[in-house]
């Protein structure tokens, strides 16, 4: 049978099977196998594979998650469960941002608490990418209707941008400075994830709740495991269509700094 989801997201990614091959390292034939006949590649294939349409091996290859090497290396990727954010150690935070050498990802709505609890984090940010940490921070547009409408889900009404806002203006330090990227997106926002290399926490979001009232899980990507690479492939869904917002970003630094 036919790799229906491959061809596709080639197509969407607007790649070739040629672009394929070149970049897992297999011949052009081998790729078109994938796809004609649903072969499924090795797992390292599978990886760079899903790494490159920026999507997980088991939406492409659904047959993997019944490989019971695959699910329990995937259960083993499961550090630690947290009930909600709060009972999440206030010092894991940053000794996983300190700790990070090449990726900090964070996907939030506001993510207040972060800037709020630790003043020094936008010096911490700077000095990462100084350092050579890729760092990408994607908020909410405080001006989008699905931030209007989270806010109106927890109660909150204009809090939400308002929160957004505020975390704006103290990361305005760190906003702009080389290898510090920040976009905001409009998504509905399902999870908040922080990436920091190969640990990832992903705050689970519950209708009517806020973040901080929801569970907090503690992953740590293993090869071989789909669950680290599943919520990774989200951020980068997320990411691909936010904007870059300089202009916006400065804004609300100084709306929230009055």
């Amino acid at each position: 049978m036919a790799n229906e989801r491959l061809r596709s997201c080639l197509a969407a990614a607007k790649l070739t099977t040629t672009d394929l091959a070149a970049h897992v390292g297999v011949d052009v034939k081998t790729v078109e196998r994938w796809i004609t006949t649903g072969r499924v590649p090795y797992r390292a294939h599978r990886t760079a594979t899903a790494t490159l349409l920026r999507t997980t091996e088991a939406y492409l290859w659904p047959d993997v998650l019944d490989d019971p090497r695959a699910a329990s290396t995937s259960r083993a990727e499961l550090v630690t469960l947290y009930p909600h954010r709060g009972a999440v150690p206030k010092d894991l935070w940053m000794q996983l941002i300190e700790a990070a050498q090449e990726h900090i990802d964070i996907l939030v709505y506001a993510g207040l608490f972060l800037p709020d609890g630790h003043p020094e984090l936008s010096k911490v940010l700077i000095a990462k990418a100084e350092a050579g940490t890729a760092i990408r921070l994607a908020l909410g547009d405080p001006d989008s209707d699905a931030v209007r409408l989270r806010g109106e889900e927890e109660h909150i009404g204009e809090g939400m941008s308002a929160r957004i806002r505020l975390s704006l203006a103290y990361l305005r330090e760190a906003i702009g400075a080389p290898g510090v990227e920040l976009r905001l997106h409009e998504t509905t926002l399902y999870n908040s994830i922080y990436r920091f290399d190969a640990d990832m926490l992903v705050n689970s979001h519950a209708y009517g709740s806020p973040a901080a009232q929801s569970p907090v899980l503690h992953l740590r990507r293993l090869a071989g495991g789909w669950l680290f690479d599943h919520y990774q492939a989200s951020f980068e869904q997320v990411w691909a269509q936010a904007r870059p917002a300089p202009a916006l970003a400065g804004r609300g630094s100084a709306d929230g700094a009055r």
